[in-house]
């Protein structure tokens, strides 16, 4: 069986208090094995009704190496953000990137995983472009660590955050891969029209109310060892019904908008996406070899909305998060991805 190591929430220490600047030197060993992190505190920081006031930030995760003592010496470097209700533990995706060339980074955005304190709203934002303080701070710290070509990548939500960032941030990037992006929501139009303007109106009165939807775990029991899966992670920030409050679907559904309107990504986007999705009410064995989380179709229709170089490629069996598919699966995708990063991407 292959599997990250099982973390513990409580190794998450405290932001470190720097006012303007980050500082690219301060690393700590990270709760993964061969990891480091830094933390990337947000300032000014403004509170959210129902949340202590604390610092909020991200926090930076790299995989360790060997760094050149001559600074002239640079190297490519991918940074990878997570998707809802997600952080970083795909050791097995950085190692990938490595054997690609690549050093390899990613980001836990405020209120997830590593970045994520007590009393604070699990995964809220009200605006999916005010992740930008994070990106940016993490692409500041990338850069001082030795790197000028960067490759970004995302998953899920953190796909399409990954999109809205790389379009309006042109020429910080060399490539764009997105591992089942969240580009529009499932059902049919009518439907979306309906449910966006339910969210959006009601979130304006009541932006921190909690949507009642209740995950029945088929999308976890695929992945995590525990169940059926091969995965281990921490079940506490990676959550079964994590709640889904109002101002951040509203966040998501103004960003379907513009994707839905055009975006001018202007560098080479890969999309990879499952061949398929499954739902149901009822657990079926055909949900551990589909995308059981979003609309698959709805993905590969959308992608080439992003820009003017979209390439979409179906992986058959792909769960919804690829990289932790089934081994030939996954195989797959990492062979994907790396015969477009020899075409698209210059080392």
């Amino acid at each position: 069986m292959v599997s990250s190591p099982v973390v513990d929430s409580g190794h998450a220490g405290p932001f470190v208090s720097v006012p303007q600047d980050i500082d690219p030197s301060r690393w700590r060993s990270d709760l993964l094995t061969g990891f480091s992190c830094t933390d990337l505190p947000l300032t000014p920081h403004v509170p959210i009704v129902g949340e202590p006031d604390i610092p909020v930030g991200g926090v930076l995760i790299r995989r360790d190496r060997d760094r050149p003592s001559d600074p002239s010496v640079r190297r490519p470097a991918v940074l990878y953000i997570h998707g809802w209700n997600d952080y970083f533990f795909q050791t097995h995706l950085a190692d990938f990137w490595v054997g690609l060339g690549y050093d390899f980074y990613a980001v836990d955005l405020r209120r997830y995983g590593r970045a994520l304190r007590p009393g604070q709203l699990f995964g809220y934002i009200t605006d999916l472009d005010e992740y930008a303080a994070e990106i940016d701070a993490a692409v500041t710290v990338i850069r001082a660590d030795g790197h000028d070509t960067l490759v970004l990548m995302g998953h899920s939500t953190g796909g399409l955050t990954a999109a809205l960032y790389a379009d309006t941030h042109p020429g910080v990037f060399t490539a764009v891969v997105l591992n089942s992006p969240w580009l529009e929501l499932s059902g049919n139009l009518l439907l979306r029209q309906v449910v966006s303007r339910l969210v959006s109106g009601v979130a304006r009165m009541a932006p921190t109310s909690i949507l009642p939807i209740v995950d029945q775990g088929f999308y976890r029991r695929t992945i995590l060892a525990a169940e059926a899966g091969e995965w281990d992670f921490d079940t506490e920030w990676k959550r079964l019904n994590a709640p889904i409050r109002l101002g951040w679907g509203r966040a998501i559904i103004r960003a379907h908008e513009r994707v839905a309107a055009g975006l001018h990504i202007d560098v080479p986007v890969l999309v990879l996406c499952s061949a398929r999705s499954v739902q149901g009410r009822t657990w079926s064995e055909e949900m551990a070899q589909a995308d059981t989380v979003l609309d698959a179709d709805g993905v590969a229709h959308r992608a080439p909305d992003l820009g003017r170089h979209v390439t979409v490629v179906r992986i058959s069996g792909g769960l919804h998060d690829l990289v932790l598919s089934a081994p030939p699966v996954r195989a797959e995708f990492f062979r994907t991805v790396e015969t477009w990063v020899a075409a698209y991407c210059e080392l």
